[in-house]
């Protein structure tokens, strides 16, 4: 689920959400998307981790690994429409997951401004489920480039996170932006368990095609659904290198922002925000948390909660909920010459524009995208997938598992987001009962507060952005560029 003014109304009523056992997502838009998967009726309220089971590593090389050799050079991106001079290299194109059903993934990888050969490897998932790492996590957070109104200029990102790892963003599942299936009813079998093991399937036979990055500390971010696929793709890169006995992905540790983790708590937690941020009424905060059945297995609410929670939505629904002070986008039209642009000051139509970027030929061209000619549209979150078949209440074992075997564990809030907001967070971290290891405090950046931390033992940390909404690196990026740099330095956030 990605930020969408447009679609801020959207929000769906909490008590709707559990009572319905619909799997059909439709109408995806970018601030909806989430919403529409908390239709469904899940079975248990805890982790079903067979969903997670690592593919066999030994069944994966003989039937999903692909030649790659030459496809490297091809995928060199030589110049985007509109692209200002760079000094690094970037690439874009497809890595086949599964030749039998003609499933290919999307990727754009943007190679380190300095010290490439030192640098990590950072991969990026958004969320959704369906939306694009190419059209927000690239052009909208953290890539290198943002697109001007014009819909057909680009300008720098002085804060990409490029300054301090190579980057990998990737497509996935299979419909969502120009990642693909020529078999129709993967687009109605979408879910975690698929994608964790598509993603894995896409992670090896990428890293034959740049080889020099198999031996590279490796770690994983993302934010918003993210939250469920970036551990489900540890958890499987953990178990296949323990069947396989060696290191075949380097994993060091996940980062995630604004992050679906757990159900029951993300749903308390986000109306917990819009109380204690004055968006409702004290009367309708303390009904629907005496009322609401937040429970996974809830499928009936009493009327009090059905009223309670369409007091909320009439409410919030004035506002973007995915940053509660942010400005609305008013205009759908593009603009014949581009606006002045700031980094630190978020255009809220940034949407328009990298739709209207993606869905030019020229382009499309460029970063050897949609060769096949794809019967739909680009889309910033997908409206070819149509069912999520699995999704579990919560990942947070999968946590307990990354911590125990020595992974670097990152939560990160930003604190203006009202739809998986920092309460949600504090309310998911706190049903793992950890003990503290560095107690709740500020951290800065130039001399200002960058947000608050704590570490917890074991290793896992929880970190707010602030003035910060849904996607962090958007509305904050000079905080974004340094809280990544630290995570990826395993080193802590400054005092002062």
């Amino acid at each position: 689920m990605e930020r969408n003014s447009k679609t801020h109304s959207s929000l769906l009523l909490f008590s709707l959400c559990i009572m319905l056992s619909l799997v059909q997502i439709q109408g995806r838009k970018q601030g909806d998307v989430l919403d529409s998967l908390y239709k469904l009726k899940f079975e248990k309220s805890g982790i079903d981790t067979s969903l997670f089971q690592a593919t066999d590593h030994h069944r994966i090389l003989n039937s999903r690994m692909y030649l790659q050799e030459g496809l490297r050079e091809k995928d060199r991106i030589k110049r985007l429409l509109g692209q200002p001079p760079v000094k690094f290299d970037h690439y874009g194109g497809y890595v086949t997951v599964d030749e039998l059903a003609g499933r290919a993934f999307y990727y754009y990888f943007v190679e380190g401004v300095r010290n490439k050969e030192s640098m990590p490897l950072l991969l990026w998932l958004n969320g959704g489920p369906g939306c694009s790492s190419l059209g927000y996590g690239a052009m909208q957070e953290l890539g290198p480039f943002r697109v001007h109104s014009d819909g057909k200029t680009l300008y720098k990102n002085k804060f990409a996170w490029n300054n301090a790892a190579n980057v990998l963003f990737l497509e996935s599942p299979a419909g969502v932006g120009f990642s693909y299936s020529n078999t129709t009813a993967d687009y109605s079998s979408s879910g975690d368990s698929k994608t964790a093991a598509d993603n894995y399937v896409f992670l090896l036979n990428w890293l034959e095609r740049f080889p020099e990055y198999k031996d590279r500390d490796f770690y994983i971010s993302g934010e918003s659904y993210a939250g469920h696929y970036v551990p489900q793709l540890a958890h499987n890169i953990l178990s296949n290198n323990k069947r396989a006995n060696k290191t075949l992905i380097n994993l060091k540790g996940i980062i995630i922002g604004n992050a679906v983790i757990n159900d029951e708590t993300d749903q308390r937690g986000m109306y917990e925000y819009f109380a204690t941020h004055a968006l409702i009424s004290d009367e309708t905060g303390f009904a629907i948390q005496k009322y609401c059945d937040f429970s996974p297995n809830a499928t009936s609410q009493v009327s009090q909660c059905l009223s309670a929670a369409q007091d909320a939505s009439n409410d919030v629904s004035a506002l973007d909920i995915y940053n509660i002070y942010a400005p609305l986008c008013f205009s759908s039209n593009l603009t014949s010459h581009p606006k002045k642009t700031n980094i630190m000051d978020l255009d809220p139509c940034g949407d328009i524009y990298v739709q209207a970027y993606m869905n030019r030929e020229d382009v499309q061209e460029a970063l050897h995208a949609n060769v096949t000619k794809l019967d739909h549209n680009w889309e910033g979150c997908s409206n070819v997938i149509q069912a999520w078949v699995d999704s579990p209440s919560t990942v947070l074992p999968l946590f307990r598992e990354f911590m125990s075997s020595g992974l670097r564990v990152w939560v990160i809030s930003g604190d203006t987001d009202g739809r998986v907001p920092l309460t949600s967070t504090r309310r998911s971290l706190s049903k793992m009962k950890l003990p503290t290891k560095s107690p709740w405090r500020p951290w800065f950046l130039g001399g200002e507060v960058g947000g608050y931390v704590q570490v917890y033992k074991g290793d896992l940390t929880f970190a707010t952005v602030r003035g910060s909404g849904h996607q962090v690196p958007s509305y904050q990026p000079k905080r974004a560029l340094s809280l990544i740099s630290h995570f990826l330095a395993g080193s802590l956030l400054p005092f002062k």
